[in-house]
Order: structure tokens, then sequence, then C-alpha cells
């Protein structure tokens, strides 16, 4: 129950019972990400419109709590973990409608808690999606947290998601609501949506977005490509992205690859290979691709020490074969050779599968860092992050700790590199609430291990540092990325002063962005 009777009665009078979480499963669970547990909430508010959430924020602030918004709860950067006791939990999952789909103006208004995979599903059959349409864990991802966030993965080619918004409806701090902008176009005048885009919910929390609708390709053409050297697949997926050829585009390194066709099934991949190619009206080349799958089984990657994948769309097949063709030729000028394309097609089908990948194959935890830097300094990020790998490998070894990346083009300009680490330790309450019951149950929950956990987080921290040399930025800031030294001193003050318009006590998320 809430510590304070005179916070819960207040809360309660402002909301109703059924709108808040109080007991020891709930307050445990929303107070830890996927990497780290923070200091138990208070209490958690649910709300289910826009003027409860109001009315929850208008009473807590009185009541002298701090207030921390929460998404999907799939980040892992403490951005949505209490700072210290005495913090309201506000958990938008509750939120989850799309409003308004508009198909002659082309936008789509919907609350912050609407999932990634519910919002395509919705809009996939009308032949439409947003440009940024969502990350591998869009089944539990939501839209409000994509925008506080930002991320990609669907739709790189367009950017990253908080840049592809047109507006907000925010509730402050004083539970006062405000829209930030047009659905026209944005900005209209100085950019006050892109103020609270990216923020980490530090500057109010997201109740509705609009974001623009564009037309969903109706063809595709898929390519995977093994190279031998960094040099060779950061030249490829470099020039790939400034010629813009490809609608996705990733990849991954050997222990990276290794690690996913262990966990993967191939009878679910032919499954919904099945269903894909039945949903583009073609039932006997989704039966055959799903033969294609079974018979390729998992040694197709076996030769590759780097693996990159890609897809193109377009209006006619025709179109989308031009630029699969296009992109062949890069890889063949950067030395890559052509591997059967099983992964991306696999992708495609299942764009949003269960979040098992949070937890190894085996049962390991997970936990990832990323970077993105320029084209010209990915090469050079890679290296040394590699040497790092190198420098610690007889203790890492030694602790079972396993390490690799993913990468992947952003639009025309940035080149994202994303270590991961695997380690034997216990699992937390958030992976038990959000991995598959069955998958859950094949897995090995390890003991504790402080030690290799140690370790881990060393080695995020001289990754986070390699990534501030090569003058990287990143999504998901929360309160593992140093936001505050690597911004010029003149736009830090200016977003002081934003802060301090909006959020005058600190009550909103204080600590994250390296705001108070």
């Amino acid at each position: 129950m809430l510590t304070e009777p005179s916070a819960r009665d207040a809360l309660v009078a402002a909301v109703g019972r059924e709108a808040l979480l109080s007991d020891p499963a709930s307050l445990e669970l929303y107070g830890q990400d996927v990497f780290s547990i923070g200091h138990r909430p208070v209490a958690v508010l649910r709300p289910r419109d826009i003027d409860t959430l109001a009315a929850g924020v208008k009473a807590a602030g009185r009541q002298g709590l701090t207030i921390v918004p929460r998404g999907g709860g799939m980040s892992y950067t403490s951005g949505y973990l209490p700072g210290a006791p005495g913090a309201l939990v506000v958990d938008m999952a509750a939120m989850d409608r799309i409003l308004t789909i508009d198909q002659a103006d082309m936008t789509v208004k919907v609350e912050a808690g609407c999932s990634w995979a519910k919002l395509y599903d919705a809009l996939h059959p009308m032949g439409l999606r947003t440009p940024l349409w969502g990350t591998l864990s869009g089944i539990r991802a939501s839209i409000g947290g994509g925008m506080s966030q930002n991320g990609l993965f669907w739709g790189a080619r367009n950017g990253s998601m908080a840049s592809t918004v047109l507006s907000f409806d925010v509730v402050l701090a004083d539970g006062s609501i405000i829209c930030t902008g047009s659905d026209v176009l944005r900005p209209f005048g100085p950019d006050i949506t892109g103020l609270f885009a990216a923020d980490c919910g530090a500057l109010g929390i997201k109740a509705h977005i609009t974001l623009p609708l564009i037309r969903e390709a109706s063809h595709f053409a898929y390519g995977s490509f093994a190279f031998d050297a960094p040099e060779q697949f950061t030249a490829a997926m470099s020039e790939i992205a400034r010629a813009g050829l490809a609608s996705e585009s990733f990849g991954f390194d050997p222990f990276l690859q290794a690690q996913r066709m262990k966990r993967d099934s191939l009878s679910a991949d032919a499954k919904a290979l099945v269903g894909m190619m039945r949903a583009q009206g073609g039932f006997w080349d989704g039966l055959r691709e799903g033969a294609r799958v079974v018979a390729a089984g998992r040694a197709f990657l076996d030769g590759a020490t780097f693996s990159v994948h890609t897809i193109a769309e377009g209006r006619n097949q025709p179109s989308a074969d031009a630029d699969m063709a296009a992109i062949r030729a890069t890889v063949l000028a950067a030395g890559g050779r052509e591997l059967e394309n099983t992964i991306p097609k696999i992708l495609r089908a299942n764009p949003f599968p269960p979040v098992n990948s949070m937890l190894g194959p085996s049962g390991e935890r997970w936990v990832p860092v990323h970077g993105i830097v320029r084209h010209s300094k990915a090469l050079a990020t890679i290296k040394a992050v590699t040497a790092l790998f190198e420098a610690h490998a007889g203790e890492m070894e030694r602790l079972g700790i396993g390490a690799g990346y993913m990468f992947l083009p952003v639009a025309t300009t940035g080149f994202l590199i994303e270590p991961v680490f695997y380690w034997p330790d216990a699992q937390a309450a958030l992976h038990k609430n959000s991995v598959e019951a069955a998958h859950l149950a094949r897995l090995r929950d390890f003991p504790a291990n402080a030690q290799a956990r140690a370790l881990v987080e060393q080695l995020r921290a001289d990754i986070i540092a390699i990534f501030g040399r090569m003058e990287a930025i990143h999504f998901q800031i929360g309160r593992a990325y140093p936001m505050k030294e690597r911004t010029d001193p003149g736009a830090w003050a200016v977003l002081e002063a934003v802060k301090a318009a909006v959020d005058p006590e600190s009550r909103i998320n204080p600590g994250v962005l390296g705001l108070w």
C-alpha cells in the first residue's frame, strides 16, 4: 500500500482506486527496467484517458511526489526508473487507443500507450504505415515511449522515430494540457513539438501523438550478404544508405548472428513466411519460401564473418528489383558475397515477434549499448570496440560474458553501432513479466552473478566513452549517456530554461537527461 495515507487518499480522490496499483508485485515490477533495478515507486498510476492522467499528475504534485512516465518498459538506460524514493510511476499502457485515422489528410492520432504492433495491424490492411513504424520490440514497445526515448528499426531510411512526429498533446507538471503544434507540417514557427520529442519524459507526459502516414510498399526484394572484414561491410552499408537503396539495412557480427541462429525456430520461420506471402496474394510462393527456409537450415551463415541483410521496396516489382540489383553491385564492389536471403524475409514476415530475445538463448541476461556516428567514423568506432573486447577477452571468458554487435545506417547521415552483452545472471521480474511463459520455462534462471554484472557495467561505460570520443549521439539517453557534457553550453542553458518553465519544481522525472 502507499506509504503516506494523505498521498494515497489524494490520488484516490483524483483518479479513483481502479486507476492505481500499489501491491508489492506491481511496485517491484515498475521499479526496474531491462538492465537495472531502481527505487520502488509508492504507487503506479494507470490512466485510461487524458483527463484522468492530468488529474493524477496534478494531485501527485500537490502531495510532493515526483512523477515518472513509463512506456512499454523495453528500455535499459534507467530512463523510467525512480531516481529516489517518493515517486509515482505513470504507466500509459491503458491509454492504447487509436483515436483517428485520416486517409484524406494522411495522419493518425493515437494515445501514447498504443504499441507499434497494434498501430501497424490497424494501418496495414489500408495500405498505410507511419514513416518509422516500430522497433523489433514493437509488440510491447509503445509509441509514446518511442517518441520520448527516440529509436528506430523499421523505416530507418527515414531517420528516427522522434523526428517524424507532427504534434503532441502533453500533460505538464501542474496538470495542464498543451498541444505542441500543427497536424499539417512540423514545425509551425519554432518547433515546440521538437522540444518534447526525445526528452525521456523530462518535460511532460505525452498523452496523444499525431503522426504522418505514407503508403505501404506493395513489392519487395531481399538480399543477404557476407563480408570478411569491417572495412568491407561499413563501406557497403554506408554507400547503400547514401544512395537510399534499402528501406531496411542491418547487420550482425559473428557472435550476434550465432546467438540468433541458436534462438530461432525453423518451423516458426517457415510459418511466418507462408503467412506473409498469403497476405501478398502468393500462397504457392509462400509454400516454396517456407520450404526453402527449412532446406537452408541454419548453415547458410556458417561461412560468414559478418552478415548484412537488406530489403528494397517499390511500387512495382521491377522497381524493387532494380534497387536490389544496385545493392548487390555495391556489395560486390566492396568485397562482399551473396547469401541465402532468409533472415530479411523472416523478419519482414513477422516484424514484431515476442520479446523473448531480452534473454539469451540459454536464459542469459542481455543488455545493449549504442551510438550513432557519422559514416566516416563507423570503421574507427568498430575497431575501438573490438580492441576493448580483445583487451578483456580472458576475463570475459572466465565469467561467461559474450559480446557482439548489430549495425545499421540511419537515414543518409548516421551509422548505428550497438554492442550487445550476454552473461549468466538472475532474471528479474521484468523478464518474467515480458517473456512468453512457454519460452521462459525452457530457459535456465541463473543465480545472481555480481562479478559478471560488474564487468558488463564497466565495459558499457568504456564503450560509452569510446562513443564520446567518436562524437556519437544516442537514443534513450535516460541516465546512462552523458548528454550535458556533450552539449553546447549555451544550448544546455536554453534546455534548462525550458525545464524550469514547464516544470519549475522539477517534479517530472528529475535527473533524467541530467536535468534537475
